[in-house]
């Protein structure tokens, strides 16, 4: 099914303007090993990676560019720590679009590599994603390029692009005709918050409709070295607050509140809170999503698993909840965490006659 089946929920783009990879209708399966060690058993994951350039941020891309084409822009210029760089890029190709991207400095090679192999013209700038102020110097710059007549930002945030970030919440949509009971819980990594936000709007718009007959708590999910959100958002406070950046998940290092006000204001009605987890607990998560599960993710895609987890050891989530928890990115994006994952085995050379030994 097209995810254009859901145009009448999104920003509307008329038939003609509209882009598609094939992205959308993604996997919810169930914990068969992570979830039952843990006394949880309705523990889900949402198999984000099955997008058409392996991440979530396809969702933003393909309403984001359909929306250029519809209004005959021809220039993207937009910022990225990787995965929306790549879906831009993409779909920029698809669209006949030129692609600029100013990238975080951190972010990992494999990403540079897919956004450059679309034909994408990237940049890293030094201290973007960890400085909040080199952060929001650079988001000054492109939104001045973006207001030349042939040109617009795209930046994966409803406080920049909420034409794009609408798309998003599709993945609501699915899950709610995915799931064969309510879901109580939705843990979502968060980096500027915009996937909380569109998570969270979506499923209220399936409350309005009266398609569904309650809103799961939406659980936003940081590491600890990034906590602009959930950190106020489970000490009560209304604002997020602007960080050092310390963590080394890539993705989620947005030292800036972006959608951080946003994700507070929307999450707290749902009953969801924040969640800390530390780099390290993250790491470990994501090698048992690949050694336990078959989830093959990168360290973002594991944040939110790790707060589910964390929250269950804690106590604060009922063993017989309904939990998805949303993988957001492909495992082939970071080739320095698979080296991690891989530091306790190898790829031994044999001869043909040895491997009966093996």
């Amino acid at each position: 099914m097209s995810i254009w089946r859901w145009a009448d929920m999104i920003e509307p783009i008329s038939e003609s303007a509209r882009i598609t990879l094939g992205e959308g209708d993604t996997p919810l399966v169930r914990s068969r090993s992570i979830g039952p060690a843990a006394g949880l058993t309705n523990l889900y994951f949402k198999l984000e990676y099955g997008n058409a350039s392996g991440s979530y941020k396809d969702r933003f891309a393909f309403t984001a560019i359909s929306h250029m084409v519809a209004h005959g822009k021809k220039k993207c210029v937009a910022t990225s720590s990787g995965n929306t760089g790549a879906s831009l890029a993409a779909y920029c190709a698809a669209a006949g679009i030129e692609c600029r991207i100013a990238i975080v400095e951190g972010a990992p090679l494999g990403k540079l590599k897919q956004m450059m192999a679309y034909g994408a013209k990237i940049a890293r700038i030094r201290k973007f994603g960890t400085d909040p102020t080199a952060t929001t110097l650079v988001l000054e710059k492109l939104k001045k390029l973006g207001e030349r007549p042939d040109s617009a930002m795209q930046v994966s945030a409803f406080v920049y692009s909420p034409a794009g970030m609408s798309g998003v919440q599709t993945v609501s949509f699915e899950l709610a005709e995915q799931s064969a009971c309510p879901i109580d819980h939705v843990f979502c990594p968060a980096g500027g918050g915009g996937l909380c936000v569109a998570v969270a709007r979506g499923f209220q718009q399936l409350l309005d409709r009266e398609r569904i007959s309650r809103i799961p708590a939406i659980e936003c999910v940081q590491p600890d070295g990034n906590n602009t959100i959930a950190g106020p958002l489970r000490a009560g406070a209304d604002r997020a607050q602007e960080v050092d950046c310390t963590s080394k998940v890539s993705g989620l290092q947005v030292a800036s509140v972006v959608d951080g006000h946003l994700a507070i204001k929307e999450c707290r009605p749902t009953g969801g809170t924040g969640h800390l987890v530390t780099d390290e607990y993250v790491w470990e998560i994501q090698k048992r999503l690949a050694r336990e599960e078959g989830v093959f993710t990168e360290p973002a895609g594991a944040v939110a698993l790790a707060g589910a987890l964390q929250a269950t050891a804690n106590g604060a989530v009922d063993s017989d909840a309904m939990i998805v928890c949303m993988v957001t990115g492909s495992g082939f994006k970071d080739e320095v965490a698979v080296d991690r994952i891989n530091a306790d085995i190898e790829c031994p050379m044999l001869d043909a006659d040895t491997i009966d030994e093996w």
